[in-house]
């Protein structure tokens, strides 16, 4: 031994690499405090959260869009055509957009932090790719399919996503014990990590 090693561990043995799993993250069952799958209900209650933020904004533009085509009280089917279009590219871009780059760039959305959840690339170490959150995300913009005139506006608008949304709490929790839905396989095979 060099005077420049430094001196071995008591026993002989270093100490074992943080974490475990997929990448540094521990598996389900982690003592509390230690990355582990996040379960459904935190994941619907943090997706809940960014619903509420994002449905203020949507409201916001609801507001201004109604009072610019939809005022009096008669209105021509081509100003309702460009309103549920106009609204439904509003919602559609937005939403992806926020999950999308907010997962990339952070691993998390604002309730992903508030509810100490975070989404990780299939590396398990590192955040998602833009097309790995964007393929995990795709199914948020379901809502597009509002500019089907009248079936799109009172039917599958909002049918496409929550039958989405259902199938994926579906296979998020018969996956076990990695909770995986079918969006974080679409996308290689995310994670969504409890932190804290």
């Amino acid at each position: 031994m060099s005077y420049n090693e430094p001196p071995p561990p008591p026993g002989g043995n270093p100490p074992p690499p943080p974490g475990g799993g997929y990448g540094g993250a521990p598996q389900f069952g982690a003592p509390a405090g230690v990355p582990r799958p996040a379960e459904l209900l935190n994941r619907f209650l943090a997706r809940l959260i960014d619903h509420v933020l994002l449905g203020v904004v949507y409201g916001i533009f609801y507001v201004i869009l109604s009072a610019i085509f939809l005022t009096g009280f008669s209105y021509s089917f081509g100003e309702q055509f460009i309103f549920y279009t106009l609204l439904a590219v509003i919602q559609a871009a937005g939403y992806l957009a926020y999950f999308t780059l907010l997962e990339s760039n952070r691993g998390q959305t604002i309730g992903k932090m508030i509810l100490k959840l975070r989404t990780y690339g299939p590396d398990g170490v590192s955040n998602p790719t833009v097309e790995q959150a964007a393929k995990r995300n795709a199914y948020s913009a379901l809502g597009i399919l509002s500019i089907i005139p009248i079936l799109g506006w009172f039917f599958l608008g909002w049918a496409a996503p929550l039958a989405a949304v259902i199938f994926i709490a579906v296979t998020l929790n018969s996956d076990q014990p990695n909770h995986q839905g079918w969006h974080d396989k679409f996308a290689g095979g995310t994670r969504v990590l409890q932190i804290g």
